[in-house]
């Protein structure tokens, strides 16, 4: 049905398209599928970023996508090695180790706000071990007691303290560390604390 100029009501200059469309394959199914919604889904989120196969569920039942149709999906994502819990792990445990300087305690807490199950997060810790993780831990201390060069001691072994804290190192570990560094800085260290506490 056109308007007074002859024009299809739909085709009007400065007007959308009629919503289905009125013919054509859209009109047949204006419902879309919802295996083909869920896989757009999954394959948009993958694109953006690495993500474990708990976390692409919740988006999906976030889309009320249903529980048998996300499973299918997400079984078939897995097969053909776009959803692999253990690499995405690995992953996460590098990437965050090495760029934010978490422990292998703030990993572990990571991977499993992220869904990987605790089979798969052991595996995935095992990437880092006890010198790497006293390593890191040395750069944290180094680099907080450098950008609080003048301010006083207490000051200084406080802040340490709440950011190594932050990242899940164990209080004993830092106490240790702190003291060394403070020494090879020639900072009086007497009344730096042993055991974790201030």
């Amino acid at each position: 049905m056109g308007d007074l100029t002859g024009r299809p009501a739909a085709r009007r200059r400065g007007r959308p398209a009629v919503e289905p469309p009125e013919v054509g394959a859209a009109a047949q199914d204006a419902e879309p599928d919802p295996e083909s919604v869920a896989r757009a889904i999954v394959l948009r989120r993958l694109t953006g970023a690495a993500q474990s196969r708990a976390q692409l569920a919740d988006a999906l039942a976030r889309r009320d996508v249903p529980e048998d149709v996300a499973t299918r999906v997400l079984d078939r994502f897995t097969e053909v090695g776009l959803i692999d819990d253990q690499e995405y792990a690995h992953m996460l445990v590098r990437s965050r180790h090495a760029e934010r300087g978490l422990s292998r305690r703030a990993l572990a807490v990571e991977l499993r706000r992220k869904g990987i199950d605790d089979e798969t997060a052991a595996v995935a810790l095992e990437g880092v071990d006890d010198e790497d993780e006293e390593h890191a831990a040395r750069d944290l201390v180094r680099r907080r007691l450098r950008t609080t060069a003048g301010l006083e001691r207490d000051v200084r072994v406080r802040r340490v303290y709440g950011a190594l804290a932050r990242k899940g190192y164990p209080g004993g570990l830092v106490s240790r560390l702190v003291r060394e560094e403070l020494a090879a800085e020639g900072s009086d260290d007497e009344d730096a604390p042993d055991d974790g506490t201030l």
